[in-house]
C-alpha cells in the first residue's frame, strides 16, 4: 500500500472513530433522561423528557428538539437536530446557545417572529400556519394567556406571540402546546393523540384549566409539562374519571 493511500486510509478511520465516539456520547447524554417509546405506522417515536418545556423526539434517523435550553442539559453532548422548535421568546424556551449547539449544516429551526432576531437564518410560522419541514408536517396553534396577567391589561403571553406545534409522525399527531392556557383553538384541535400541556401558576394552567382542556380535545395520552411545583396527582384525580385519556407523569423539573 502506498503511503499516499495508507494516510488515506488511517484518515478515515479516525474520522469514523470519532463520530463514533460522538454518537456515544450522545447516546450516553440522552440516556440522563427518561423515555417514552410510541409505535407509529412508519416505525418508533421516541420521546425524551429533558426538563421543563424541553423535549426531543426521535423518529426514525429524524431529531427534533422543543425549546432546548442549555439549564436542562449540557447541549454540547446531545445528538445533532435534525429540526429544532422553539414555542416563544421567553428566556426558559428560547436560548440561541443550546440552539447553536445542536444546529448543523441542514438543521431547520422554526420559531416566532418575536424569537427570530435571537436566531438568524431561521423560518418563522405564525398562528395558523401549516407547513412541511423535515419532512414532517407541522401546524403551528396559538398560545397565549386569557386569564392570568402581569398586570391589569398584560398577560404572561400575549395573543399572537407563541405558537404552540402539532407535529405528525405517520399516523401519530404530537401536540406540544408551549406556554398557554385552555383556550378556544386548543379545544377545537382533533384527532390528537399525545399532548403536553403546561401546569404552572401564574403563567400558563391550573389543574382544573388542563383538566378541562383535555376534556374537549381528548388526547389518547395526556403529559403535563413545565409544572414546576404544581402538585401533577391533582390533574390525575381531576381526570380519573375518564378512561380514555391517559395521564403520564415524567420527570420534568
Amino acid at each position: 500500500m502506498s503511503a499516499m493511500r495508507l494516510v488515506g486510509v488511517c484518515a478515515a478511520l479516525l474520522v469514523a472513530l470519532v463520530s463514533a465516539a460522538g454518537a456515544d456520547h450522545a447516546n450516553e447524554r440522552t440516556a440522563m433522561f427518561e423515555t417514552d417509546t410510541f409505535t407509529t405506522s412508519e416505525g418508533e417515536l421516541k420521546i425524551t423528557f429533558v426538563g421543563h418545556g424541553t423535549l426531543m423526539f426521535t423518529f426514525g434517523d429524524t431529531v427534533i428538539h422543543v425549546d432546548p435550553v442549555s439549564r436542562e442539559a449540557d447541549y454540547s453532548g446531545m445528538p445533532k437536530a435534525d429540526l429544532i422548535l422553539v414555542t416563544h421568546d421567553h428566556g426558559d424556551h428560547l436560548d440561541p446557545a443550546a440552539i447553536a449547539a445542536v444546529r448543523q449544516e441542514g438543521t431547520i429551526v422554526v420559531l416566532t417572529q418575536k424569537c427570530a432576531e435571537a436566531v438568524p437564518g431561521a423560518t418563522v410560522m405564525a398562528n395558523g400556519d401549516v407547513e412541511t419541514v423535515a419532512g414532517l408536517k407541522i401546524e403551528a396553534v396559538p398560545a397565549y394567556n386569557i386569564v392570568h396577567m402581569r398586570s391589569p391589561g398584560q398577560p404572561f403571553h400575549p395573543q399572537g406571540e407563541g405558537n404552540g406545534y402539532v407535529i405528525t409522525f405517520s399516523d401519530t399527531r404530537v401536540y406540544v402546546a408551549g406556554d398557554t392556557e385552555n383556550i378556544a383553538e386548543m379545544k377545537a384541535l382533533k384527532d390528537i393523540d399525545i399532548a403536553f400541556l403546561p401546569m404552572n401558576l401564574p403563567y400558563t394552567m391550573t389543574p382544573e384549566m388542563l383538566a378541562a382542556a383535555a376534556r374537549a380535545f381528548r388526547p389518547k395520552v395526556l403529559y403535563p409539562y413545565h409544572f414546576g411545583k404544581t402538585d401533577t396527582a391533582e390533574l390525575v384525580q381531576l381526570l380519573a374519571d375518564e378512561a380514555d385519556i391517559e395521564v403520564r407523569i415524567r420527570q420534568m423539573e
